[in-house]
C-alpha cells in the first residue's frame, strides 16, 4: 500500500489520508480496543472511551478489573479502530482508521486533564484505585477511506510535533477556561461556521499546536490552525483570525 507523507499541519480535507487519519483521532470519542486475550491468544476487542494528548496519542481510563487491562498487563500490544462511518447509509463508504502500537499505563501529566475535559463523566469513578491512563505508543496506522483508498501511515503522519510548544501545553488548561468563559460566543463560531457543526452548547476541552478541540455533549468537533501556534501568543492571534474568518463566513450567508 502506498505510504502518505503529507505533513502533520497540512490542512485536513476530506480526500488526504493523513489529514483525515488525524481529524478522525482528533475528533474520537470511543474506539474499539483490540488486546490479546492472556489466556488463548485470542484477539479480544472492546469499547472504550478515548481522548488524545497534545501530539494526538490516544489515551484512555481504563480498570485492572477489565480483561483488556489484564490482556495489557501481560503483552502491550494493542490497536484501536476509530469509526468515522457515523449516518452512512454504506458503512464501507466511509472512514476509518487502525492504529496499531503498544498500550501502557501512562505517567503523563497532561493524559488525565486532557482525558476528563473530553469525558468529564467519568470524574465520577477516575480517582478509584483500580482506574489508571494508559496511553497507545503508535507504531502504524491503517486508513481505508472507502473502497479502493487504503492507506499506511507512518507515526510522523499522525502525530503532533510537540517539541517546540511547551508553553502552549503548559497555558492549554488556562487557555480553554478563558475561552469557555469569556468567549463562548466564539467557540460557537467555530463549530458551527468552521467546522460546520449544529449549533449548541459548544465548549472548547483541548489546544495544540495544530488546532483545537471542541465538544458539545456527545459530539466532537475540530479546527484546524492554518499555521502551527507554539506559544499561547501564537495561539491568540492564530484565534481572534479565526473568529474573524467565521463571522465573516457567518455575515456572507446573511
Amino acid at each position: 500500500m502506498p505510504v502518505d507523507k503529507s505533513p502533520p499541519g497540512a490542512p485536513a480535507t476530506a480526500t488526504e489520508p493523513a489529514p483525515a487519519s488525524r481529524r478522525l483521532i482528533r475528533t474520537a470519542l470511543k474506539a474499539s480496543l483490540a488486546t490479546l486475550d492472556r489466556v488463548t491468544g485470542h484477539p479480544y476487542a472492546s469499547l472504550i472511551l478515548v481522548a488524545t494528548e497534545p501530539d494526538g496519542a490516544p489515551v484512555f481510563l481504563i480498570s485492572r478489573l477489565a480483561l483488556h487491562t489484564r490482556n495489557l498487563e501481560k503483552d502491550p500490544r494493542a490497536s484501536l479502530l476509530i469509526d468515522g462511518t457515523g449516518g452512512l447509509g454504506d458503512p464501507l463508504t466511509g472512514g476509518r482508521l487502525t492504529l496499531m502500537g503498544a498500550a501502557r499505563p501512562s505517567g503523563s501529566p497532561t493524559a488525565r486533564r486532557r482525558f476528563l475535559a473530553r469525558h468529564p463523566s467519568a470524574e465520577g469513578y477516575a480517582g478509584f484505585a483500580d482506574f489508571s491512563i494508559y496511553a497507545l505508543e503508535v507504531a502504524s496506522g491503517h486508513y481505508i477511506g472507502g473502497f479502493g483508498r487504503i492507506v499506511d501511515l507512518a507515526p510522523a503522519a499522525l502525530m503532533t510535533d510537540t517539541a517546540d510548544a511547551g508553553a502552549l501545553i503548559e497555558a492549554e488548561p488556562d487557555i480553554v477556561a478563558h475561552m469557555n468563559s469569556d468567549h463562548r460566543d466564539s467557540v460557537a463560531l467555530y463549530a458551527t461556521e468552521l467546522a460546520q457543526c449544529p449549533a449548541g452548547d459548544w465548549r472548547m476541552c483541548g489546544i495544540d499546536p495544530d488546532g483545537a478541540d471542541l465538544l458539545h455533549c456527545t459530539n466532537a468537533a475540530r479546527v484546524d490552525f492554518p499555521k502551527r501556534a507554539r506559544s499561547p501568543g501564537e495561539a491568540r492571534e492564530t484565534m481572534v483570525a479565526l473568529v474573524r474568518l467565521a463571522r465573516a463566513q457567518q455575515q456572507a450567508r446573511a
